[in-house]
């Protein structure tokens, strides 16, 4: 007595059903944390005859800064990062402090802390000069990253997925115009001394 073959169809069938759609492959950011960080540095400029608050600090906040500034140069960014972190506990709202330690996030792959601390030192600054550069460089690059990373769309996918897939990208380019528009915001023009 042979059995029907039906069942087996419907076993094979319900495995093909079941097979997950392909995925598009994960995007990768073409650049490393270092280049990000090297065109964060560079936006703050070197033109000496510009204006740049630079407020007394306690000489234990410059210590804790100098041990970070050692421990980046030795690429340990966990030391870096704990060492500002004891500095904010210090001056939680010290600009350059933030600034610094949303560098170090950014060295350590955490982006969304590197934009919130950026922001946070932003409000608290001056508002003006080479360090407001950076700071709106630091939430530029951040931008930058995430649409650098924005999965692609996948191969098979509804109008639905396509409009939400699109809105993000505009949004996320809308961002990195107004991080470079707030950027070039911050330089005034420079005083000629006589």
């Amino acid at each position: 007595m042979t059995k029907p073959a039906f069942p087996l169809f419907l076993v094979f069938l319900a495995g093909c059903a079941s097979a997950p759609p392909p995925e598009a492959p994960a995007a990768r950011d073409p650049l490393t944390p270092e280049q990000r960080l090297a065109a964060i540095r560079a936006a703050a400029g070197d033109d000496d005859r510009e204006l740049a608050v630079q407020p007394l600090r306690d000489p234990q906040v410059e210590d804790l800064r100098e041990r970070a500034q050692q421990a980046l140069a030795a690429r340990n960014a966990t030391a870096a990062a704990d060492a500002l972190n004891q500095a904010l506990l210090l001056v939680p709202e010290d600009p350059a402090v933030l600034q610094e330690r949303a560098e170090v996030a950014l060295l350590q792959g955490d982006y969304a802390r590197a934009d919130t601390l950026a922001q946070r030192a932003f409000q608290l600054g001056s508002q003006v000069g080479p360090l407001c550069r950076q700071h709106w460089e630091t939430v530029r690059q951040v931008r930058q990253h995430e649409q650098a990373v924005q999965p692609a769309l996948p191969v098979r996918h509804t109008p639905e997925d396509a409009a939400q897939h699109a809105a993000r990208a505009a949004t996320l380019q809308a961002s990195i115009t107004e991080a470079e528009s707030r950027r070039d915001a911050c330089t005034v023009p420079v005083i000629e001394r006589m």
